[in-house]
């Protein structure tokens, strides 16, 4: 059975992904749990749980020891923009530099991989205002964690070029579904929009915070339509040396997710609003045309995923 390593396994997207390759793998997570959870995990002697911090060199050195990888997904990352610009050089080890130390451990010691994929961000290409984002459209990071992000993609695409090394890296532009943890710090809006729907208390009528006038609009996917879009790029000789955004080529506001989430749950919100926080662009869109070529093809809708991303949350 051949072998998959996951860092930052434990988390929203990287759990997901194991339960989806668990039948067929062999899968080893390195996760410190500073952000996931074990209990996002599935039971089964076919994986191995680490709780280890895989940005640390002596970590990456025993793991690549010890087994033999076929597929490396690196997930493991400071996801909050907020921290990246307050703790720059922190946040840096993590989100950069611990994939260049990947990449060369693995160089070394993988002789058998198949392919290497990086998670990246559509927060690389900034505010730059031509929508929606192609893999070629203007990079303008305006914080270190689109920064590290762009940075990491380049190193991930140069080492195949320079090493022959079976690297791909994804856009992933606004990803919701099951397992995304609304408390904490990293989540995402629909997350923290589902728990506060989930907790509407008419007694106490708490406000749902809104940053910005909430007309700003992002391309949101279902998770298991980027399940779909790794399995085609770890699978797709097309796809090596190559980016790919992931998305579904279609924005929607908040205001408009507030609203069939209300429509959902048959409840509604108090609003308050704050000023944009520094970081935060205003209208975010993919175009999937690269990936399309591939094979991908959203299933969900905005509707449709929070459906059924409601009815997890509420059984």
């Amino acid at each position: 059975m051949e072998r998959v390593l996951i860092t930052g396994g434990a988390g929203f997207i990287g759990s997901n992904l194991a339960k989806k390759l668990i039948a067929q793998f062999e899968i080893v997570v390195v996760d410190d749990l500073s952000m996931g959870s074990k209990e996002n995990l599935p039971l089964s002697e076919n994986l191995t749980f680490i709780e280890e911090d895989i940005s640390e060199k002596s970590v990456v050195e025993a793991l690549f020891s010890t087994y033999t990888f076929h597929y490396i997904y690196h997930l493991a990352a400071i996801a909050s923009v907020a921290d990246s610009v307050k703790y720059p050089k922190e946040t840096h080890k993590v989100n950069m530099e611990t994939t260049l130390l990947l990449l060369e451990a693995a160089r070394t010691q993988q002789k058998n991989l198949k392919r290497i994929i990086f998670a990246s961000s559509a927060a690389v290409y900034g505010d730059e205002p031509a929508l929606p984002k192609h893999e070629t459209s203007t990079i303008q990071p305006l914080t270190p964690y689109a920064i590290d992000k762009f940075s990491s993609e380049n190193y991930i695409l140069a080492y195949q070029k320079l090493f022959a090394m079976p690297t791909v890296a994804v856009r992933f532009f606004n990803v919701y579904g099951n397992n995304q943890n609304p408390s904490s710090p990293y989540s995402g809006v629909i997350s923290l929009l589902v728990s506060a729907l989930q907790q509407k208390n008419p007694a106490t009528n708490k406000p749902f915070t809104i940053f910005g006038d909430g007309n700003q609009t992002r391309d949101f996917v279902f998770i298991e339509d980027v399940l779909q879009a790794l399995q085609i790029v770890a699978t797709k000789n097309e796809a090596l040396g190559r980016v790919f955004n992931v998305g579904t080529g279609i924005r929607t506001s908040l205001h408009d997710i507030i609203r069939i989430g209300e429509r959902i749950s048959h409840t509604k919100l108090v609003l308050h609003y704050k000023p944009a926080r520094a970081g935060d662009i205003k209208d975010s869109c993919a175009d999937i045309t690269a990936l399309k070529t591939l094979g991908y093809r959203p299933q969900f809708t905005i509707l449709n995923g929070l459906e059924k991303y409601w009815q997890f949350v509420t059984t």
